[in-house]
């Protein structure tokens, strides 16, 4: 299923994560990983020097220096790379989304991994920030192959993935995802839920909703699921539908850790938007923020829908 796959790093300990996914998934499905690092861009229009993504220190950008940066990666990424059969280990200066979307066009990959942040500092930070920066949501957002995010160490993955979860709020995107996450669990033998949270936010708000409601809408939503979903999955009956009422990204997020699941695949963004313009929606941001196992954003369905 993933026969070329895209690890995009910044080269740094933020990326060990993705990293050790990336190369476990190449090595289980013997697929081709280019490993990939942006230099950075040029400090003044055709400079022959870059701005080094990785220190912000002023580089000259000769061959010299991609040869000690690609040099460097292959020293990091060694232990991997001693187990895999096929990779390329490439760096170029530029604009880093723009780039990486265009080595995945070019190399036509079936999948790119990432970490959620692109600098260390990232992380420890104590206000409230999203988990996707700017590179993240721009490549989220233009790739045409599932974009698999990954925040921390993966508890839960063993030899990946037995349980993966989608989710769903019915819009038009989250088609897309449902045809990857049901591609990949039967491809491999998973189990597949198809979840669903009853959006309950509104009750903050001070609306009221009674039980016998809930119920309603719970049974309205599992009909969704039979008819939007169900009937393309042929005799596949590896399957388990939830339910759940409350805030979208807290439930999924509990239901998830209930099944022990090993990958959480969502729609990229929920609302009818033309899917070029759109960002992360909040809920995928929360969800890549505190999941303990890969999160993967679907946006457009080429190589999901053959």
């Amino acid at each position: 299923m993933f026969e070329k796959i895209l690890f995009a790093t910044t080269g740094t300990p933020i990326c060990d994560n993705a990293a050790h996914v990336a190369f476990d998934i190449a090595k289980k499905y013997h697929s081709k990983i280019y490993t990939f690092h942006v230099l950075g861009l040029p400090s003044r229009g055709f400079s022959q020097y870059v701005v080094d993504a990785r220190t912000g220190e002023e580089e000259c950008y000769d061959q010299d220096y991609v040869s000690w940066v690609r040099e460097e990666l292959q020293n990091t990424y060694d232990k991997y790379l001693s187990d895999c059969k096929d990779y390329e280990i490439e760096s170029v200066a530029g604009i880093p989304h723009t780039e990486i979307l265009r080595k995945a066009r070019q190399k036509s990959v079936d999948l790119i991994v990432m970490g959620a942040h692109s600098r260390q500092e990232e992380t420890g930070a104590t206000r409230y920030r999203g988990a996707v920066g700017t590179n993240m949501q721009k490549v989220a957002r233009g790739a045409r192959c599932p974009v698999l995010i990954v925040s921390r160490p993966c508890t839960t993955c063993l030899w990946y993935f037995s349980n993966i979860v989608f989710g769903t709020d019915f819009s038009k995107s989250s088609f897309s995802a449902f045809l990857f996450a049901y591609k990949l669990a039967r491809e491999i033998g998973s189990k597949l839920y198809i979840f669903h949270s009853l959006d309950l936010s509104h009750v903050h708000a001070g609306k009221v909703i009674s039980q016998e409601d809930i119920e309603v809408k719970i049974q309205e939503a599992r009909q969704k699921i039979e008819k939007l979903y169900v009937p393309h999955m042929a005799d596949y009956d590896n399957y388990e539908i939830g339910i759940w009422e409350g805030i979208p990204y807290v439930e999924i997020l509990k239901f998830s850790r209930a099944k022990n699941a090993d990958l959480i695949v969502m729609a990229h963004h929920t609302k009818e938007v033309d899917a070029d313009q759109a960002i992360l929606g909040s809920t995928v941001e929360q969800v890549v923020l505190r999941a303990s196992c890969p999160v993967a954003s679907v946006n457009h369905p080429d190589k999901v829908s053959g």
